[in-house]
């Protein structure tokens, strides 16, 4: 009679709470799987590892499963990520995406001289280099499936603008783009957007 009793009430708490039976699944998932590197609620202690609180829920499912195709990745992403991907259910990217999503952003550093030639490149662009915020936003805080970049790590960010200037990392939108960016540019529109 007890276990049947025990049994009912069990199962009336599931039907009541779905959503935190959900959430404490992804919470596992994201705990095991992602936070190990990324770090708390996906504010990574680390310069090589991006942050990824507040960014943008349609770029981490994108990502997310852009990483199952190790050809169109760089080699470090592919080492780092592919194992990863590989033992998740893609069908809960999206909702790992989203929590990271509702997480604080890490807001931009910024203030130096270099920073305030990095934020006027990055609003009204150069010769040769398009204007950064119409595609990532006015203040880098991204768009869906285009990144946010304000508060990311310094080290970060200037490995990617790497990497996707050298073809490392594919990107049809970005690698035609960052042709004509010198280390200089780079190096100011990193120290505007970056924060370590």
């Amino acid at each position: 009679m007890r276990r049947s009793t025990l049994l009912i009430l069990m199962i009336a708490a599931v039907a009541a709470s779905p959503v935190a039976l959900a959430d404490a699944g992804i919470s596992a998932k994201v705990t095991g799987s992602c936070q190990g590197c990324h770090g708390a609620g996906g504010d990574s202690p680390s310069g090589s590892v991006p942050r990824l609180n507040g960014q943008q829920a349609g770029y981490i499912a994108t990502r997310l499963h852009d990483f199952l195709d190790p050809t169109r990745e760089d080699p470090h992403a592919t080492k780092t990520m592919w194992g990863v991907v590989t033992k998740l259910d893609s069908a809960t990217f999206p909702e790992i995406a989203a929590y990271f999503a509702s997480q604080t952003p890490t807001p931009r550093g910024g203030g130096a001289s270099r920073a305030l030639e990095g934020k006027r490149l990055f609003a009204h662009g150069a010769p040769g280099v398009p204007v950064c915020q119409s595609c990532h936003g006015a203040g880098g805080e991204g768009n869906g499936s285009v990144p946010r970049l304000a508060g990311q790590h310094r080290e970060y960010l200037t490995n990617q603008l790497q990497r996707l200037q050298l073809g490392l990392r594919f990107s049809d939108v970005m690698h035609p783009t960052l042709k004509a960016m010198s280390d200089a540019q780079a190096a100011a529109i990193v120290a505007y957007l970056g924060k370590d």
